[in-house]
């Protein structure tokens, strides 16, 4: 068995690939980092640091073309400022639509191009790290369950039934995320979880109110 995982660099996809790691060792294990226009590109050369830490594979994809036409805040082309407050607020002001940090239709891109590498690359599984504390609300909705489901059979029948996806968070919230990665010795000291792109988190944008909080749920400060 071989797993191809989808790998930002951040907490949830580095857990994935901890547990990928364990399950079916360092060299059945294929990272796959994507560059989308990001403006915290900085995730990418964490995850490089990381993938040499686990001794994988390290592959990497361009899809920054793809979302040119988008001018999601999260993209290093808009000159809307990323939101600096918890996704709840935010979705307050939306009135339940995705929060403007939502890129269109990214994790579903990013799975389609993983399926293509991970057949021919003779991965039988991809990991991805979707949890539902991006999906509440609709916040981020291809991190949901139904997504996840309608995507893995998708993928499953698309492969010719030898591929499917493993979410294993996609139920959980980012505190059980840690939780398990503390577990497995993950080295959250490497990654990198801000959507701002400076040379420290900012530590105000959604994402690292979350990541404080799911450090702090399992008494302990967060350790970027």
């Amino acid at each position: 068995m071989k797993a191809l995982v989808l790998f930002s660099g951040g907490v949830d996809s580095t857990t994935c690939l901890a547990m990928a790691v364990d399950e079916y060792g360092a060299d059945n294990v294929i990272a796959l980092s994507v560059g989308y226009g990001q403006k915290h590109s900085k995730e990418i050369e964490k995850s490089i640091d990381i993938a040499k830490y686990y001794k994988v594979e390290h592959l990497f994809l361009d899809l920054a073309k793809i979302f040119e036409y988008s001018d999601c805040s999260l993209l290093a082309h808009s000159d809307k400022d990323i939101p600096k407050e918890s996704y709840d607020k935010q979705l307050e002001k939306t009135g339940g639509d995705p929060v403007s940090t939502y890129v269109p239709f990214r994790n579903g891109l990013f799975l389609s191009s993983a399926a293509s590498i991970a057949l021919s690359k003779d991965c039988n599984v991809i990991y991805y790290g979707a949890h539902a504390d991006d999906a509440a609300g609709n916040a981020y909705p291809d991190c949901s369950v139904d997504f996840n489901n309608a995507m893995n059979e998708a993928i499953y029948l698309g492969s010719g039934k030898k591929l499917r996806i493993i979410a294993p968070f996609v139920k959980w919230n980012k505190a059980d995320v840690v939780k398990l990665g503390l577990k497995l010795k993950v080295p959250y000291e490497m990654t990198w979880s801000c959507y701002e792109g400076g040379d420290r988190p900012c530590g105000v944008c959604a994402t690292c109110i979350d990541r404080k909080k799911a450090f702090l749920a399992n008494g302990i400060t967060d350790i970027e």
